[in-house]
């Protein structure tokens, strides 16, 4: 069985990658697919996340032990990761760039005879020089997130 996913990178223009991938392949092969889709050595650090249909960031699929407790998922075959009611990720690919992808699983179809996968089925868009800013408003402000009441004193040899 052979998946085939839509990858679109959070960006204003359209900018996406249609792949084929074996519903055997692991996350880690689909992440290698992906980055190297859009243009990169997959040689950063990245991560799954699953998600919603409303692309809602849920739990985290890390691909390596980040010590945090999470059993690595790297090995684990996307056809486990994608059911019948999980059709979504979202793939954050360079912890530092955040480059940020929606995955998406848009159809099922049989391997076709002689293909190899991955397989890059159709690209649309240009992939930006860097990654673009992401906003974080309103993600854990508080009325004491605002320190512009706060007295400092500028002599540092009384803190000492």
């Amino acid at each position: 069985m052979i998946l085939r996913i839509r990858v679109i990178l959070d960006v204003e223009e359209d900018v996406f990658r249609d792949l084929e991938v074996d519903h055997q392949s692991t996350l880690e092969e689909l992440h290698l697919a992906i980055a190297q889709s859009f243009g990169f050595a997959g040689s950063e650090m990245a991560s799954f996340y699953r998600s919603t249909p409303n692309w809602e960031q849920g739990e985290e699929l890390p691909l390596l032990d980040m010590g945090t407790g999470e059993a690595p998922q790297g090995e684990a075959a996307i056809g486990s990761i994608f059911a019948e009611d999980q059709h979504h990720l979202i793939y954050v690919y360079d912890f530092m760039a955040l480059w940020t992808f929606f995955v998406e699983v848009i159809e099922v179809v049989e391997p076709a005879p002689g293909m190899t996968y991955p397989h890059l089925v159709f690209a649309e868009g240009e992939v930006p020089e860097e990654a673009p800013e992401k906003s974080f408003e309103g993600q854990g402000e508080t009325e004491s997130d605002d320190d512009s009441d706060i007295d400092y004193d500028d002599d540092l040899d009384s803190y000492y």
